[in-house]
């Protein structure tokens, strides 16, 4: 997540203005074309069901506003999905209550909507101002209601846009892992709406190559300036008094005032944006089988504080459980964890253990992993956290291990790579310690191997045998020790 303030000057909208890449994007409606015909359906008509995301009151208005009149005005349905009722947009305000600030906020999305849209239906979830990762469930399935209620021409034809996942703020991150979550599996096309990146960000921060463009009409315009005033509680103060100032002050609104709305194709993880050869220059079918580039992980995670929603699937969660409970001892010891991401397995880890060493390549995620574990509460067991940016094999931390982790991490080796690491962690293993290794198992284009290939190379190694096998049709976590290997009952005496 991006740090950044509302009462920040930010980036000046001339800055935006004067990037020649803002006035030269592809256009929205010809992606669209393109992508359908494509996909084999043929469709070229304009958008017949357009569902926008908002995270917070305001979001649909200032990101799509020109879309949402756009489809009306072709005779397109409009639906708007409002996550949270944005109650905590000023939360010192000694003037207005969260209750109060709801109530307001929603007369106002309404407000907004029917100027540009006026038959758009609009959906309230009421979620809290703050909290929609921890309740994104609530909104995946409102999404999934409204699109499957679709008649299968229409939803071949629908179109969902929402805070663009890159945007640096958790709720706006969240809703567009809904949408994912929902788009990708039913072939909808998904695009993110920037709000805040105008604010922080600079022209190099943005991800061009999966950037379209709506131009606006002069009418078009005039209506989504009259839309963003009816916006009050947000682009004016609500008193004097401190707490009370304006959220979207006037150089941000500017960056929503501009002839052109801009919307960044969403893609699932794993995938590369078209064009983009930043992790390594040369083309994919030339890197075919290598291990993936050093500087791919860190490009994935400035697009995307959680590209792959660690924080917000229940398959993620429920995973890390089962990999949790799957290691044999109460106490870890010493523990290496390859390929940590953003710490959440991390924390849980030292929580049983005497030391972490945690590695992973990305800087960005080693940042969030490092103040996720400074974090927790005093009831949790103050274990040593070190954590190490770099990349397995080369920079491996070498040591004694009690407990190796390897997580999601093997698929992205080459097998030569995939050996040497083997080797080290052979090397480094403990003589009563203890490998868990937990892999996806669906092939990835990208990925130099399967995560199957990988358990294959990890149960040829010698002298190791699995104490666990835990296998599903989407992953497989096996546990390893050196032989003679005992499992956890044996370590009780009861067998």
């Amino acid at each position: 997540m991006v740090a950044f303030t509302h009462l920040d000057p930010g980036t000046d909208e001339a800055v935006w203005h004067a990037d020649p890449r803002l006035g030269s994007l592809p256009s929205i409606g010809s992606e669209l074309r393109r992508s359908r015909a494509h996909g084999g359906n043929g469709a070229s008509s304009p958008i017949a069901e357009l569902v926008v995301v908002a995270a917070h009151p305001d979001d649909e208005t200032l990101g799509a506003a020109g879309l949402m009149r756009t489809v009306a005005g072709a005779g397109g349905r409009v639906t708007v999905i409002v996550a949270t009722d944005g109650e905590r947009s000023h939360p010192d305000s000694p003037t207005h209550s969260t209750t109060r600030l709801a109530a307001l906020r929603r007369s106002e999305v309404e407000a907004a909507v029917t100027t540009v849209a006026p038959a758009a239906e609009i959906v309230f979830l009421g979620i809290g101002d703050g909290t929609l990762r921890q309740n994104v469930a609530h909104l995946t399935d409102a999404l999934a209601a409204v699109v499957d209620a679709l008649a299968p021409d229409a939803r071949a034809g629908a179109v969902v846009v929402a805070p663009w996942s890159g945007d640096g703020h958790s709720d706006h991150s969240a809703a567009a892992q809904a949408c994912a979550d929902v788009c990708a599996p039913r072939g909808i096309a998904h695009f993110g709406y920037p709000i805040w990146l105008w604010h922080w960000g600079r022209p190099d921060d943005a991800p061009w190559t999966d950037a379209f463009a709506l131009d606006l009409s002069a009418d078009d315009l005039e209506a989504k300036r009259r839309a963003i005033a009816l916006h009050a509680s947000q682009i004016a103060p609500l008193s004097a008094a401190a707490g009370d100032e304006a959220v979207v002050h006037d150089g941000m609104r500017a960056h929503f005032e501009r002839g052109v709305e801009v919307y960044i194709r969403e893609r699932t993880a794993g995938e590369r944006p078209a064009g983009d050869r930043s992790a390594d220059e040369r083309p994919a079918d030339e890197r075919a089988g290598e291990s993936m580039p050093a500087d791919w992980f860190d490009d994935f995670y400035r697009r995307n504080e959680d590209p792959w929603g660690f924080e917000t699937r229940w398959y993620e969660e429920r995973k890390r459980s089962i990999l949790l409970a799957a290691l044999p001892h109460r106490d870890l010891g010493h523990v290496l964890e390859i390929g940590c991401a953003t710490g959440l397995i991390t924390r849980e880890l030292a929580r049983r253990a005497r030391r972490v060493v945690a590695v992973d390549g990305a800087q960005a995620a080693l940042d969030v992993a490092r103040d996720r574990v400074a974090g927790r509460s005093a009831d949790d067991r103050r274990a040593e956290v070190t954590f190490v940016h770099g990349h397995v094999p080369g920079d491996w931390p070498a040591g004694r291990y009690d407990t190796i982790v390897l997580s999601e991490v093997g698929y992205y080796l080459d097998p030569d790579d995939l050996s040497e690491a083997i080797r080290l962690m052979a090397r480094d293993l403990a003589d009563d310690g203890c490998l868990v290794a937990c892999h996806w198992r669906h092939p990835v284009s990208e990925y130099p191997q399967t995560g199957d290939a990988v358990h294959a190379a990890l149960r040829a190694t010698p002298g190791w045998e699995a104490t666990v096998t835990h296998e599903e049709r989407d992953f497989i976590l096996e546990v390893f020790s050196p032989a003679p290997a005992r499992s956890v009952a044996q370590r009780e005496g009861l067998v």
